[in-house]
């Protein structure tokens, strides 16, 4: 793939400079320093809003396992929901401003540009989210009597695998269709095509569908049978890049 490297680097360098570097960093920040607190004190929080009604809500005692699915729960919706919709204009962005034009009259095959994209988003989210696990996990030890290290690193990898599998597939939408706006709309279908997916025992098992529940049951300690969602979610990753590369190559820049 001619031009690889230099065109990861110009990525990667890109979204230092733009606003995405905020966006996705600044929302996976905040909820690694709110979520433990909020966990830690979710029975004060209803009663200085509910006052004595709040005894009427039968709550379990705050421990590690809250704070740790306060943070899955926020990785599953509202960060992921970022990631879909901060991507969905990753190439038709380009296409349209003429930089993928100006790019590809130089030494740089379109393969290079697609897998160069995801790489780069690839890389830029997980070492955001790995970032705010680390501070999940420094701000659960300071609220909690332990912060076991396990669930927190295990939940957080099985996400890991879903942004990877939706940041190859914004990039392969970005990559087929001109708007951005459709682009994040077919990534929030998918979400949802997943979701409902995930609620049926045999796709669970044994496609990725069982991804989108996991970090939540890792965090709560209980058992989940990953292997094949995660094997099938690696294999999907690589159809989606692929796919992707075939399509941009017959667009018309």
């Amino acid at each position: 793939m001619t031009g690889w490297r230099a065109f990861l680097g110009k990525e990667l360098r890109e979204i230092r400079r733009t606003w995405r570097a905020w966006v996705i960093p600044g929302l996976v920040a905040l909820f690694a320093v709110t979520g433990p607190p909020i966990a830690r004190w979710t029975r004060e929080l209803l009663s200085s809003m509910v006052g004595d009604q709040a005894s009427a809500i039968p709550l379990p005692d705050p421990t590690y396992v809250a704070a740790y699915q306060q943070w899955t729960k926020n990785l599953g919706q509202i960060v992921l929901f970022a990631v879909i919709v901060t991507l969905g204009g990753s190439v038709s962005g380009e296409r349209r401003s003429g930089t993928a034009t100006l790019v590809l009259t130089k030494p740089v095959s379109r393969a290079a540009f697609v897998l160069a994209k995801i790489a780069a988003n690839t890389v830029f989210v997980a070492a955001s989210v790995i970032g705010g696990a680390l501070l999940t996990w420094v701000v659960t030890r300071l609220l909690f009597s332990e912060a076991p290290v396990g669930p927190l690193a295990g939940a957080t990898a099985a996400w890991l695998l879903v942004g990877g599998l939706f940041v190859s597939l914004l990039v392969l939408a970005s990559a087929a269709l001109d708007s951005a706006a459709g682009a994040s709309g077919l990534g929030f279908a998918a979400y949802l095509v997943l979701a409902i997916a995930s609620a049926w025992g045999p796709l669970a098992r044994w496609t990725p569908a069982g991804l989108l529940s996991a970090p939540d049951r890792i965090a709560g300690g209980t058992d989940a049978a990953l292997l094949w969602p995660i094997l099938t979610g690696f294999v999907l990753v690589g159809v989606l890049a692929v796919a992707a590369v075939a399509v941009f190559r017959r667009r018309e820049l």
